[in-house]
């Protein structure tokens, strides 16, 4: 059984739930899920957490993401890519300058309507249920962060950028809202997720060569471990005599570990029992003046 994660190259045509059937048929194992969908039309970086790891799936949903998006300007359709069915079109009368300041106001915290074709959910119905039906709702703004885009290209009506934004981010709309803003409308045309979090696409696995390393039998070799993952965060390690406030998932002060620790930031750590063995994230609580578990991983 494979315990870890593994940074997949999702390719068009495939949505995020498909990613995860092929892997459970290829790997022989049911206990997969991924951590953060990308449309069937999107490709690029899907990190896809395998057994005890999938305890980390909602923190690795969390962080931020990377993409590289081409948007095409002078059109407007209801799936606000090219997916869909063309609602108008318009002329494209604006300057490159004018381009570049309309995106730049985009940066920052920011608060967007989710499309209807999404998978969020409203009184049990998907979005993309009720808009397939005709049925379009009003639908509650959300607070995202634009941290950082980059133009790479301005070509006539097409328009290529890099996006690092929160999770919950919608490409294809923040496209739809900047051609609102420019008076033209706009779509996205490609959308690439370059990263998430600490997963780059340099590193993606594609699904045929997963195939190909589980019949070899070096999977192992491309799996990243949950300890790796939190690799930046301090160690501490128990004293044996507090092992079981750490096996039991229990709050531990700071009397409770070893030594001292070559850092001086404790406020999250990983935690250890006294055998060297990786237990849990922990976040030092001042109020209460304790360790608090935040994500454990118990061993089997």
């Amino acid at each position: 059984m494979i315990n870890g994660i593994i940074n997949i190259y999702k390719e068009k045509g495939y949505t995020s739930h498909d990613v995860v059937a092929r892997l459970r048929g290829i790997c022989k194992q049911k206990k997969i899920g991924h951590t953060g969908t990308l449309d069937p039309d999107a490709q690029g970086v899907l990190p896809v957490c395998f057994g005890s790891a999938t305890r980390l799936c909602e923190m690795l949903t969390e962080k931020e993401k990377e993409y590289i998006a081409t948007m095409q300007l002078g059109l407007t359709t209801d799936t606000q890519d090219s997916s869909g069915i063309v609602l108008e079109r318009r002329d494209v009368a604006v300057s490159e300058i004018e381009i570049r300041n309309v995106i730049a106001g985009f940066c920052g915290i920011q608060k967007q309507i989710p499309p209807m074709y999404s998978a969020i959910k409203v009184n049990g119905k998907k979005l993309y249920e009720l808009a397939r039906a005709g049925i379009e709702i009003e639908r509650v703004p959300r607070e995202i962060t634009i941290h950082k885009i980059e133009i790479l290209s301005v070509e006539q009506c097409e328009i290529k950028m890099k996006v690092s934004c929160s999770k919950g981010t919608y490409i294809r709309t923040l496209c739809h809202d900047i051609g609102q803003a420019l008076g033209c409308g706009a779509i996205m045309t490609e959308l690439c997720r370059t990263r998430s979090g600490q997963f780059g696409l340099e590193e993606a696995l594609l699904l045929s060569q997963i195939e190909q390393f589980v019949q070899e039998g070096t999977i192992d070799q491309h799996c990243i471990t949950t300890e790796e993952v939190f690799a930046l965060l301090s160690p501490v390690y128990m004293k044996e005599e507090f092992n079981r406030l750490l096996h039991n998932g229990n709050k531990f002060q700071a009397l409770c570990i070893q030594g001292e620790s070559e850092s001086d930031d404790l406020q999250e750590v990983r935690a250890y029992d006294s055998l060297g063995n990786f237990w849990g994230i922990y976040q030092y609580c001042e109020l209460s003046d304790c360790y608090k578990p935040v994500k454990m991983f118990p061993q089997s």
